[in-house]
């Protein structure tokens, strides 16, 4: 007989389908292996798969486990805010709860409700980040793969589960015209190693402060188009290099119209405790049954 599960399938970061970013959430895994997992991420294609569990840890309200199609990532921004939400929908949390704890690899997770129904925000604080410096080659070659100049004082490594190249190009017009060379951002990330090289800069009369883009070649995403793990990166750009005060301790981010997506990011720094949360509404597109032999 085939095992059956709950699978929803919803976009991010937006509260009208087709925006935001998509994601396939499988409820109830806990009989799938690592394994049946990565080969669900597969083919999904999606750039992640996430995988509702039950917790492990006494104060956690439920656990996931997220998928690129290569690899398992220890947090990741589109699949928590998503999954919290599917856990709400779903019944696993109780509609009306505001804060809940999501255990993931990156560790416990404190989320954040807002709202309800369609007009619900789930907001996730992102893991502690650990920034390096880049030197004047590397900021090269990050240059040359952008096709755009940046200096090695623009790049920072943003290690927050996942390790995000980070570039400030100061003014989001440079941002949406950027066409870079995918392979050349491909080899660098696989040398680091990074998920994806991200790049921001100032909106102008906009209901938005910044414009965010997110290439991930090597791990089989040409252009992320919506992502809160690289957005909580750029938060912690800001802090580190003193850019904060330019945006603001919350403000919006737009990512994904140059993919056909337009997605939302709200991004809140803390400056006490230097805690960074993002989040964004979600809408369900698909809800059925997948079925494995």
């Amino acid at each position: 007989m085939p095992r059956r599960f709950q699978y929803t399938q919803l976009d991010v970061f937006s509260g009208r389908l087709f925006d935001g970013n998509p994601l396939a959430v499988v409820i109830d895994a806990d009989g799938l292996d690592t394994d049946t997992m990565q080969r669900i991420a597969r083919w999904t294609n999606l750039s992640e798969t996430a995988f509702l569990l039950t917790p492990t840890q006494p104060h956690a309200d439920y656990r996931v486990r997220i998928f690129t199609t290569r690899q398992e990532l220890p947090f990741a921004g589109h699949p928590s805010v998503g999954s919290a939400y599917v856990a709400i929908e779903s019944g696993k949390v109780r509609i009306g709860k505001r804060s809940l704890v999501q255990e993931c690899a990156a560790g416990l997770l404190p989320v954040r409700v807002d709202g309800e129904g369609a007009s619900r925000i789930i907001h996730v604080q992102a893991p502690s980040a650990t920034i390096g410096r880049c030197d004047e080659a590397f900021a090269n070659r990050v240059a040359d793969a952008l096709h755009t100049p940046v200096n090695a004082a623009a790049i920072r490594k943003v290690n927050n589960g996942p390790v995000w190249i980070v570039c400030d190009l100061d003014e989001a017009g440079i941002v949406r015209a950027l066409s870079p060379d995918l392979p050349a951002i491909a080899a660098i990330c696989e040398r680091v190693p990074a998920v994806g090289a991200c790049v921001f800069g100032r909106e102008h009369n906009s209901n938005t402060a910044m414009a965010v883009r997110a290439f991930c070649p090597a791990d089989g995403m040409p252009e992320d188009p919506v992502t809160g793990s690289a957005n909580a990166a750029i938060a912690a750009y800001l802090q580190e290099t003193n850019g904060l005060a330019a945006y603001g301790q919350r403000y919006r981010a737009s990512q994904g119209r140059e993919v056909g997506r337009n997605g939302l990011v709200e991004v809140n720094v803390d400056i006490t405790t230097s805690a960074i949360t993002i989040g964004g509404a979600c809408v369900i597109g698909v809800h059925g049954e997948l079925r494995l032999n």
